[in-house]
C-alpha cells in the first residue's frame, strides 16, 4: 500500500517537471493567495490590536468625562480680552462623589505653558492632578516617586514627568531632585518619571510621555482657574478638563456613565461643552469591528485563492487532454480508475501545498517590510498562517476532483486511438 502510494507521488512529480515553467506559474497563483490572505489579516489585527490596547489602558472599568471647548460666536470672539467661560466644574466633582461613592474620583485640569532646563525648551501640558491619577490611568512610576497626599496638602511644587519630555530635558544626567522652569517665574522639583506609555492619545494632543504632572492644589495655587491659551492667545476659565471615575467592577460601568449624563445634562444643555466617554463601549465596539474587518478581509484575500484554484483546474485539464494517450496505456496496463484518480490529485496538491509551503514564507516577510516602511504595527498570528495554508492546501484538492475524475472515466479504447 505504501509503494503504491510512494509509486503514484513520484508519478506525479514526475510528470510536473516536464513542464517546469506551467508548474511554476501556477504554484504562483496560489502563493501570492497565501501571501496576500497572511498578510491582509497581519495588518488588520496589528490595526485592531493598537486600538485595542489604546481602550484597554484608558481603563475598562472607567467613565471620563472630560471638557469641550464650545464653538465661538462673533460675540464672545470679538475681543482678544474677553473670557471664555466653559467645562467641568469642581462642585460636579464633588457631586459625582456622592452619587457615586463606590467609585474613585480624580479631578484633571491642564495649563499648556513652556517647560525649561538649561536651554532645553518645551511647550507642552502642565497637569493638575491627584495621588489616584497614577491608578485610575493605568500607569507606573520608572523612577522616584508619584504624587502624594502630603504634597497636595501643603501645595508642594513638586513634578513628575513623562519619559520622553525627562529625556529633552536632563539628556545628561538624572532628573529626579532638579528643578524645571513651567512659565516665565514658576519653579518645580522633579519627583519621578514615569514609564514610557506610548499612547497616541493625551490631553490637547499630547502624549502623557511629554507631559508634567503636578499637585492639583499646586496647579491652582500657580496658575489659577484663568489660564492663557498660547495657540489662540485667549483667556479661558476652565476649573477641571476632565474628570476620571474607576468603579470596582465592569458591570456598574454602564449604570454609571448613564447617571453622570443624567446629572450633567441640566447644567450643560445649551453648551455642550463637555463629553462623556466610556471606553468598555468602546472596546467592545472595536471587538465588534475588528471581527467584521478581519472576515472582510479573509473575504477579499481568499478571492486569489480562489483564482488560483481555478488556474490549477485549467491546467489540470489541459494536463488532461495531453495525456490522454498516457492514461489509455496506463488503463489498458491494468491500472484501475482510483489510480488515476490518485496521480491526477497528488499532482495539483503538489501545486498547491508548494504554492502554500512558499506563500507563507513570503506571507511572514511582508508584514514585517510594511512596518519598517511605514511604521504600521501588523502581528502574524499562527491560526491565521495554518488558516491560510490549509485553505491552499484544500483548494488544490478541490480544483482538481474534476480534471482527476475526468480522467478516470475516459474510455480505454478511445484513450488508445488518441493523437
Amino acid at each position: 500500500m505504501i509503494r503504491d502510494s510512494w509509486r503514484i507521488v513520484q508519478l506525479g512529480l514526475k510528470s510536473l517537471m516536464l513542464h517546469k515553467l506551467r508548474s511554476s506559474l501556477t504554484t504562483a497563483g496560489i502563493l501570492f493567495g497565501v501571501a496576500s490572505v497572511i498578510a491582509m489579516l497581519a495588518v488588520g489585527e496589528g490595526a485592531s490590536q493598537e486600538a485595542l490596547e489604546q481602550y484597554r489602558d484608558m481603563g475598562v472599568t472607567n467613565v471620563l468625562v472630560r471638557s469641550v471647548k464650545p464653538e465661538e460666536t462673533q460675540q464672545t470672539s470679538s475681543s482678544m480680552w474677553s473670557i471664555l467661560d466653559y467645562g467641568l466644574t469642581y462642585a460636579e466633582a464633588d457631586r459625582i462623589e456622592n452619587l457615586l461613592p463606590q467609585a474613585t474620583v480624580v479631578r484633571v485640569r491642564e495649563v499648556q505653558r513652556g517647560v525649561m532646563r538649561g536651554e532645553a525648551f518645551r511647550v507642552t501640558v502642565v497637569v493638575g492632578t491627584e495621588p489616584q491619577f497614577l491608578d485610575v490611568s493605568n500607569m507606573a512610576v520608572a523612577e522616584g516617586r508619584w504624587l502624594t497626599d502630603l504634597d497636595m496638602l501643603n501645595q508642594e511644587n513638586v513634578c513628575v514627568l513623562g519619559q520622553s519630555l525627562a529625556r529633552l530635558l536632563f539628556p545628561l544626567e538624572n532628573p529626579i531632585d532638579k528643578t524645571i522652569l513651567a512659565g516665565t517665574d514658576d519653579r518645580f522639583r522633579v519627583v519621578g518619571v514615569l514609564a514610557g506609555q506610548g499612547r497616541a492619545a493625551g490631553p490637547s494632543g499630547t502624549t502623557y510621555d511629554e507631559c508634567v504632572f503636578v499637585p492639583m492644589t499646586s496647579s491652582r495655587r500657580r496658575f489659577g482657574d484663568t489660564i492663557r491659551n498660547l495657540s489662540t492667545n485667549r483667556f479661558e476659565l476652565t476649573e477641571l478638563h476632565e474628570i476620571k471615575v474607576k468603579l470596582s467592577t465592569s458591570e456598574e460601568v454602564e449604570n454609571a456613565a448613564n447617571v453622570l449624563r443624567e446629572m450633567l445634562r441640566p447644567a450643560h444643555a445649551t453648551r455642550g461643552d463637555y463629553e462623556v466617554t466610556v471606553p468598555l463601549e468602546l472596546l467592545k465596539q472595536e471587538e465588534a469591528s475588528k471581527r467584521m474587518f478581519n472576515i472582510v478581509l479573509a473575504v477579499i484575500a481568499s478571492i486569489s485563492l480562489l483564482v488560483g484554484g481555478i488556474g490549477i483546474m485549467n491546467v489540470m485539464l489541459a494536463t488532461v487532454t495531453e495525456r490522454t494517450r498516457e492514461i489509455g496505456i496506463r488503463r489498458a496496463l491494468g491500472a484501475k480508475k482510483k489510480h488515476i484518480v490518485q496521480q491526477f490529485l497528488v499532482e495539483a496538491g503538489v501545486l498547491s501545498a508548494l504554492g502554500g509551503i512558499v506563500g507563507v514564507g513570503l506571507g511572514m516577510v511582508v508584514p514585517q517590510l510594511i512596518t519598517y516602511w511605514f511604521a504600521q504595527r501588523t502581528v502574524v498570528l499562527v491560526p491565521h498562517v495554518m488558516l491560510a495554508f490549509c485553505i491552499s492546501a484544500a483548494v488544490g484538492v478541490v480544483f482538481g476532483i474534476y480534471p482527476a475524475w475526468r480522467a478516470a472515466n475516459m474510455d480505454p479504447v478511445e484513450a488508445l486511438r488518441h493523437e
